[in-house]
């Protein structure tokens, strides 16, 4: 399984709504994948943090500075090239040499 793969099934996985096999192949990933294990328990922690408080749209800017900077450490992953630590100051430089 790619981190791809398994971003795309991530709120069904939060949520347990997908098959035994289907779970089993993404808790498998989660064993090996430092940053999918890291997105997924984030995620966890923000919504139990954040369950029964209001909703916060993200900023359209945001949402695509956070959906880059998360698909490029997954190609990076995938294709099995070194990663260089993303923050905030990357994602904006990348961001702005587009």
């Amino acid at each position: 399984m790619k981190c791809s793969d398994f971003l795309k099934e991530l709120s069904d996985y939060l949520d347990n709504t997908m098959d035994a096999t289907t779970r089993a192949d993404l808790e498998e990933h989660l064993q090996w994948c430092h940053n999918c294990y890291v997105v997924c328990n984030t995620t966890k922690s923000t919504i139990e943090i954040y369950r029964g408080s209001e909703l916060y749209e993200l900023p359209d800017e945001l949402r695509g500075r956070l959906q880059t900077a998360i698909m490029s450490k997954c190609a990076c992953h995938s294709q099995g090239k070194a990663e260089a630590p993303t923050n905030s100051a990357t994602v904006a430089k990348a961001d702005s040499e587009k």
